[in-house]
């Protein structure tokens, strides 16, 4: 079942003026991290390795023009291998 994403819309764009700084957090396997990095190939990552050393969380603080440019990022990371979004 796909992700509605109107909801998620509606309170961005009542929690935040834009543009305006969003920070973005994801949980990834290791062999997906490249992945991550590519969704924000000029803002630098917060990365942190799990205990068990599978999986790498990234937090990416990033300004955004408007909450549809936010989905738009939460879209290309669904097209990666394993990730969860915080």
């Amino acid at each position: 079942m796909a992700f509605s994403y109107a909801g998620f819309k509606e309170k961005l764009d009542n929690e935040y003026d834009w543009p305006a700084l969003y920070m973005f957090k994801f949980i990834v396997p290791r062999t997906s991290e490249s992945g991550v990095k590519q969704l924000f190939p000029h803002t630098p990552l917060q990365s942190r390795k799990s205990r068990s050393g599978k999986y790498v969380s990234f937090t990416a603080k990033v300004v955004m023009d408007s909450s549809d440019a936010v989905i738009g990022v939460y879209k290309e990371a669904q097209k990666i291998n394993g990730i969860i979004a915080l």
